[in-house]
This record gives structure tokens, sequence and C-alpha cells, in this order.
């Protein structure tokens, strides 16, 4: 039985591959490009999860082509 919501993992997720890229950054002798790795991918994480539960995770619309408002 899973009693973690949903939202709760993703910011725990998105946390933890923050703080494993500010370690990342830290071996490769910079901190601040774990700090920038860490905020693109947390949120990245946040934004795909967030598209996965919200159901819109793969939508095809053959009319959109995306150049039009």
């Amino acid at each position: 039985m899973d009693r973690m919501s949903p939202r709760l993992k993703k910011w725990l997720l998105a946390a933890g591959l923050f703080a494993l890229s500010v370690l990342v950054g830290s071996i490769l002798g910079s901190a601040w490009l774990g700090v920038a790795l860490g905020v693109l991918i947390g949120l990245g994480v946040i934004i795909a999860m967030s598209s996965k539960a919200g159901g819109n995770q793969g939508i095809y619309d053959r009319d959109d082509d995306g150049a039009e408002l």
C-alpha cells in the first residue's frame, strides 16, 4: 500500500535529483555548475510529472503546427 502522495513523491524526486546534481558539480569542480544542472533537471522532472499526472502526456493534434496563436 502506497501512503505517499504523488505530490510529495514529485517534490522528493526533484529535490533528490537536485542534490545529486550539486554533488556531481562539486566533483567536477564547480558547485555552481551543479546548482544550475540541479535546477534545470529538477524543473524538468516537475514539469514531466505534472504533465503525466494531468493527462497531457503524448497528446497529438494533427491540426496544431505550433506556429499559430
